[in-house]
C-alpha cells in the first residue's frame, strides 16, 4: 500500500461537518465514504477516500441544478 494519511471518525466527522452520529448512520447504511476496520474495533477512513467521496457528492448536486 502507497504512504497514505488514514482519518478516525472523529476527524472524518469535523472534516465534513457532520456529527459523528451521521457517520456512523452512513456506515450502517453503506452510504458515505469508503471505511475499514482496523483490528476488531478501529474504524479508519483513507484520506483520499474521503475527497473522493466529498468530490462525487459536489458533482452529483452539481448536475442536478
Amino acid at each position: 500500500m502507497r504512504d497514505e494519511t488514514f482519518m478516525t471518525t472523529d476527524e472524518v466527522a469535523e472534516r465534513v461537518n457532520v456529527p459523528v452520529s451521521t457517520l456512523r448512520y452512513w456506515r450502517f447504511m453503506g452510504q458515505g465514504p469508503k471505511s475499514f476496520t482496523l483490528g476488531q474495533r478501529a474504524v479508519r477512513y483513507r484520506a483520499s477516500d474521503v475527497d473522493a467521496w466529498l468530490e462525487s457528492q459536489y458533482q452529483s448536486t452539481a448536475v442536478s441544478r
